[in-house]
C-alpha cells in the first residue's frame, strides 16, 4: 500500500464491517447467494498499483475542483447532470469518504444535497434544462448515489427522498420487466434498465422495501434480452449483442440475486472476448467508460481468474489514458469520464456497499 492508500478510508475502521452486513442483506433466490466474504484491504493493496493509486488521487483531486458551487458536476450542455452528480458522488464514497467525513466528505455531501433538492414530490430526480441521454438514467444513478450514502446515514430526508425515488422505479416498471427514458410504464431497454435495478439493489441493502415482484419481473426481461452467443441485444424484440449492453445485462442479474446459471457462464465469456488490451474492445467506441464501468463489476462479482485478468488490463489501460490534469475525456463530460474511471480504478477498495461481495 502507499501512504495515500493509507490515508484513504482508515478512519472507516469500522465502516468496512459494517457495509459487509449491510450488504449481505440481498434478495434471496434467482439462483443463491454466493457464499463469498467480503475482502479485506490486502486485496486493494495487490491490485491498485502505485500508478493506479496516483491516478486515483488525481482524478478525485480534478472531481472536487470541478464541482459547482451548487454541488453539481459537469460542464456545457450537461452542466447540472443529476446522473454525473451521483457518479461524482459515487468516486468520492469509493475512495472510502462518506457525507462530511473524510477527506472528500464535503463533496459527497453537497452532491447529495443537490441530487435531493432535485428530486420532485413524486420521487423523480430530474434537473430540467441539463442535457442527458435519457432522464431516466439520471434517475437511475442519483437514487443509486442516495441509496449508498443513506446505507451510511440514518438521516430521515435522505430516506425520504430515496423512498419516493424507489417507488416512482416500482410504479413505471413497464410489463415486460424493464424501463426505458422516461417515467412511464412503456417500453424497455437493457441500458435503462440496469441502471434502475442497480438503484433498487442498493436501497433494498440500505433497508428500503422493494417488492419481490419487481424483481422477479426485471429478471424475466432481462433474461429475454440475452441471445445465444452470451452477450446481449439492447431490447427484447431482438437485435445483436455488444459490449456495453452486454456487461450491463450481466450486472443486471448480478443486482436483482442471481449469482449462478448458464446465461451469467455465457455473458462472462462473452464479455472476455473484450479483455481490455485486445483490439476488439475498441468497439465500445463512444461508450467506453459505460462499458468498463458495468464490465469491471461483472469481473469483480464473478472472481477468481476472469477479475485476475480483467482488472489489471483495465486498470493499466485508464492509468494510460489519464490527461495531466487529472481527468479523463469522453464527449459527454470530462467530469462523466473521470467519475467512471475512478469508480472503476477502485473496485477493489471494497467500499461501496453495491459492490461488495
Amino acid at each position: 500500500m502507499t501512504s495515500q492508500t493509507g490515508r484513504r478510508g482508515r478512519w472507516l475502521t469500522g465502516l468496512v464491517s459494517a457495509l459487509a452486513v449491510t450488504a449481505a442483506t440481498l434478495w434471496q433466490g434467482a439462483g443463491g447467494l454466493a457464499a463469498e466474504a467480503p475482502l479485506v484491504e490486502a486485496e486493494a493493496g495487490r491490485m491498485i498499483s502505485p500508478a493506479a493509486e496516483k491516478a486515483i488521487e488525481n482524478g478525485l483531486r480534478y472531481l472536487a475542483r470541478a464541482q459547482h458551487e451548487d454541488g453539481s458536476f459537469a460542464s456545457g450542455g450537461y452542466r447540472g447532470n443529476v446522473a454525473i452528480s451521483g457518479l461524482a458522488g459515487l468516486a468520492f464514497l469509493a475512495s472510502g469518504s462518506t457525507p462530511n467525513r473524510g477527506p472528500y466528505g464535503e463533496n459527497v455531501d453537497r452532491a447529495v444535497r443537490y441530487i435531493m433538492d432535485r428530486t420532485q414530490e413524486s420521487g423523480f430526480i430530474t434537473a430540467p434544462g441539463s442535457a442527458s441521454h435519457g432522464p431516466m438514467y439520471g434517475h437511475g444513478f442519483a437514487a443509486l448515489c442516495l441509496a449508498e450514502c443513506y446505507g451510511m446515514s440514518a438521516e430521515e430526508e435522505l430516506r425520504d427522498k430515496l423512498a419516493r425515488a424507489v417507488n416512482l422505479i416500482v410504479n413505471t416498471q413497464n410489463d415486460e420487466g424493464g424501463w426505458r427514458y422516461q417515467p412511464r410504464r412503456l417500453d424497455a431497454d437493457i441500458s435503462v434498465t440496469i441502471c434502475q435495478v442497480m438503484a433498487l439493489r442498493a436501497a433494498r441493502n440500505a433497508g428500503i422495501e422493494v417488492p419481490r415482484e419487481t424483481i422477479d419481473k426485471c429478471i424475466a426481461y432481462v433474461r429475454r434480452c440475452q441471445n445465444p452467443d452470451g452477450g446481449f441485444m439492447y431490447m427484447a424484440s431482438g437485435g445483436e449483442s455488444a459490449f456495453g449492453r452486454s456487461a450491463a445485462g450481466v450486472v443486471a442479474l448480478h443486482s436483482a440475486g442471481v449469482y449462478e446459471g448458464p446465461e451469467l457462464a455465457k455473458g462472462i465469456q462473452y464479455l472476455m472476448g473484450f479483455l481490455p488490451g485486445q483490439s476488439s474492445a475498441a468497439s465500445a467506441g463512444s461508450y467506453y467508460y459505460y462499458a468498463h464501468y458495468y464490465a469491471v463489476q461483472a469481473m469483480w462479482r464473478q472472481g477468481g481468474t476472469f477479475w485476475q485478468r480483467w482488472y489489471p488490463a483495465i486498470r493499466d489501460e485508464l492509468v494510460e489514458r489519464q490527461r495531466s490534469d487529472g481527468s479523463w475525456v469522453s464527449p459527454i463530460s470530462p467530469e462523466y469520464a473521470t467519475a467512471m474511471s475512478c469508480i472503476v480504478l477502485q473496485v477493489p477498495n471494497n467500499y461501496l456497499p453495491i459492490l461488495q461481495r
